[in-house]
């Protein structure tokens, strides 16, 4: 562990480089974080950290029971802003007040939401800074549901529930999994990744308002028999981010997906497929009505030419006799939806290992793409399965943007104010 707690959730060598390029949609929104008292607590820094790099302005509040897992200077430290704690404190009253800032907030998201605070809310009691602030404000309510599976079951906290959202108030989570109390079940607060996708949707955005954006993600498996395939080791994290951020700007998303183990990002419907003639199909049966098509997935360029119904077994060969795969190739998606673009924007990724920029441009010409994105598989900590990312942007006229070292979300920022801008020229 740091000596200093506080370097968990601003250490990092690529944070300060990765803060100069995440300022999204939700730049200068202003969101007020309600924390109350959980174990899931914890995760509001990481939390308060998500929303600032995507452009927000945050402050937070916190009921009493919520110091007991984290501390308002943690809070402070990460926003920036004070941190509400007390109803009836003149130093906070005469500074801020707790009216002028349930006034100030686009947004509120109480994270984690516990039974005893939905209970509240539904209730319209005001006894603690959240429930007040909750009570007080005209903007937007966003819950992060976290308790014992047995609380969240219970018919008192989903009448709860069915009360406020008939007024309006969203829901995100919560997850199931293996809880902190030692149950195992729906009740654990929803990634703050995916929360802070959740507020992007509530807010709403303009950027990609009216776009519908294609984007395939992560690796295709070409069978070899019953129970092996060829495959790549593409996680399609990369993909992923793409469809989150489109979803945050305003897009209606298609996200097209060889195996993965990626939650699906609010908002975004996802089309499952495992082989390359799987993803063609799919994609080409959405392509019609495609504004942007990313093409983040790595598609198997070949695939056996026939493929055994039944495992192949080491006994049934001859001893000492391997197999021989005869491998035939298959069809060029990028390609199939570069010729067949009209006027919306197609977008490839090119994953190389060495020559990286030539290789790129070669395969911007041979595609006819609008954009070449390529990263250097070999480069240590990007690339396949890692979170961050070191890419250039290969452009038709010849010129390149290499971009820093930042993790995957904030290429697709990057990548998708390009196409904002690309998108405006068109149109």
């Amino acid at each position: 562990m740091p000596d200093n707690p506080l370097d968990v959730f601003v250490s990092g060598a690529n944070f300060a480089a990765s803060k100069r390029f995440s300022r999204g949609k939700m730049n200068q929104r202003r969101v007020l974080l309600a924390v109350t008292g959980g174990i899931a607590a914890y995760k509001a820094p990481e939390l308060v950290r998500a929303l600032t790099r995507a452009g927000c302005v945050v402050r937070c509040a916190m009921t009493p029971a919520a110091h007991e897992f984290v501390t308002p200077l943690v809070l402070q430290t990460l926003s920036g802003e004070s941190v509400v704690t007390e109803l009836f404190d003149l130093t906070q009253e005469s500074e801020i007040g707790h009216i002028a800032l349930a006034d100030w907030a686009e947004l509120l998201i109480v994270a984690p939401a516990t039974a005893n605070t939905i209970a509240k809310l539904a209730h319209g009691l005001a006894d603690d800074p959240v429930s007040t602030l909750a009570l007080a404000t005209r903007a937007p309510i966003l819950l992060a549901p976290a308790m014992n599976v047995n609380m969240w079951r219970h018919a008192a906290t989903q009448q709860n529930l069915e009360v406020l959202r008939a007024r309006g108030v969203r829901c995100i989570g919560p997850d199931s999994g293996e809880l902190a109390c030692g149950w195992d079940g729906e009740g654990r607060m929803s990634d703050p990744v995916a929360i802070a996708d959740a507020a992007a949707l509530a807010l709403g955005s303009e950027g990609l308002a009216g776009e519908v954006v294609l984007v395939t993600a992560g690796g295709t498996r070409e069978a070899l028999d019953a129970v092996r395939y060829l495959g790549n080791r593409s996680s399609g994290k990369m993909g992923f981010a793409i469809a989150r951020e489109a979803a945050r700007r305003g897009a209606e998303v298609i996200l097209v997906a060889g195996p993965s183990a990626v939650e699906t990002p609010s908002g975004v419907r996802r089309v499952d497929v495992e082989s390359a003639s799987e993803m063609r199909d799919a994609v080409f049966s959405e392509l019609d009505r495609a504004t942007i098509v990313v093409k983040a997935a790595a598609v198997a360029d070949f695939r056996p030419a026939e493929a055994s119904p039944r495992k192949i077994k080491k006994e049934d060969l001859p001893a000492g006799r391997g197999v021989t795969l005869e491998l035939v190739q298959n069809a060029d998606i990028l390609a199939e939806v570069c010729r067949a673009k009209g006027d919306r924007i197609v977008v490839g990724f090119a994953a190389e290992s060495h020559d990286l920029v030539e290789a790129a441009r070669r395969k911007l010409a041979r595609k006819g793409c609008d954009l070449m994105v390529a990263n250097d598989i070999t480069r240590q900590g990007a690339g396949f399965d890692a979170d961050d990312n070191v890419v250039v942007f290969v452009w038709p006229a010849g010129e390149i943007e290499e971009l820093p070292p930042m993790s995957k979300s904030d290429v697709a920022a990057q990548l998708l104010d390009r196409m904002e801008k690309l998108r405006a020229g068109k149109g």
